[in-house]
């Protein structure tokens, strides 16, 4: 069996086919992918550090696809931990993108995206709550915006400080530290609060519902990353046209960007030697007793919504 030439060799790792399209539109090659991971690995390891590590991976010619498992070709520096995946029933070897070499390899595996769970491996209790605002259609950003300011006045009404990114897709993710603390089930529970308490504060803009049918053209408030779920790290690209990042900006920002703003081939220039994500980034919090405890009372969305579209096919059936 043939092997491909090596283009280059960086800490170890042969790097490969460099010059070649990165997938079909991303007006990008695959250097611009190492080069631009390469280049932010001291901003974006600390985000991947010790996280069990899903990818989105773009093979030539075929569609992008999200890998868990790590495969059988996977070199030994790579990290990995065994996790029990309850949905299919059996163990996952995650990666542990714990260092460059790591970093490069995966790059060099066409890994264009990078998606850490919000919990640490063999720990029992997350390190953010998040929220993902989802945009009702690709050139809605400004009403996105208007449902990131909710959000942070429902953080602002609980004591709680967060900071924001551009999701590197069409919408935008708040982060808020967590002590350790919280949780698994309080940081849920206090997650769903303050998506409700956002949506209350104009529900003209913003919405938790589930069900797209129900969203109304309104700004969707995700309440649902939470425990094991993922979330894209911050200084991600993203397998999108042009690439985009997952770029870091203040709350004062958000009226003057667009996330086609920050992409591999621009956000480099733009951070310089900053570090704004980790920079900015408020220290770990405890979370309200009265915010914990409202969100008890709100049914888990994803379940409501599996009750809800049963109940709607019976209805339609009869």
């Amino acid at each position: 069996m043939s092997r491909t030439k090596a283009d280059e060799i960086r800490d170890g790792v042969e790097l490969t086919s460099l010059d070649k399209p990165l997938f079909d539109g991303a007006g990008a090659t695959k250097r611009d992918l190492v080069d631009y991971l390469d280049a932010v690995a001291d901003r974006i390891l600390p985000e991947l550090r010790d996280r069990p590590l899903s990818v989105i991976r773009v093979r030539p010619g075929q569609e992008p696809f999200m890998q868990k498992n790590v495969p059988k070709y996977t070199p030994d520096f790579v990290r990995t931990t065994t996790v029990w995946a309850e949905a299919s029933r059996r163990e996952v070897s995650y990666a542990l993108c714990n260092d460059r070499r790591t970093l490069l390899w995966f790059a060099n595996q066409r890994a264009v995206e990078y998606h850490p769970t919000l919990m640490h491996a063999g720990e029992t209790h997350p390190t953010y709550l998040v929220l993902d605002l989802d945009p009702p259609a690709d050139d809605a950003f400004p009403h996105v915006v208007a449902a990131a300011r909710l959000v942070r006045q429902a953080l602002d009404d609980a004591g709680l400080a967060g900071v924001v990114k551009t999701s590197g897709a069409k919408g935008l993710h708040v982060f808020v530290p967590l002590d350790e603390r919280t949780g698994i089930e309080d940081a849920a529970a206090a997650t769903r609060a303050l998506a409700a308490r956002a949506a209350r504060l104009d529900p003209d803009v913003a919405t938790t519902a589930y069900i797209k049918d129900d969203r109304g053209g309104r700004v969707f408030v995700d309440s649902t990353r939470s425990a094991g779920a993922t979330i894209v790290a911050a200084y991600s690209p993203r397998a999108r046209p042009g690439v985009p990042v997952s770029f870091p900006v203040t709350w004062d920002e958000l009226d003057d960007v667009a996330p086609a703003d920050f992409t591999v081939r621009t956000a480099v220039e733009l951070l310089g030697d900053g570090d704004p994500w980790h920079d900015r980034m408020p220290a770990p919090q405890q979370l309200p007793a009265d915010l914990v405890e409202e969100g008890h009372t709100i049914p888990i969305a994803r379940v409501q919504a599996m009750h809800e579209g049963k109940r709607r096919a019976r209805a339609r059936r009869q």
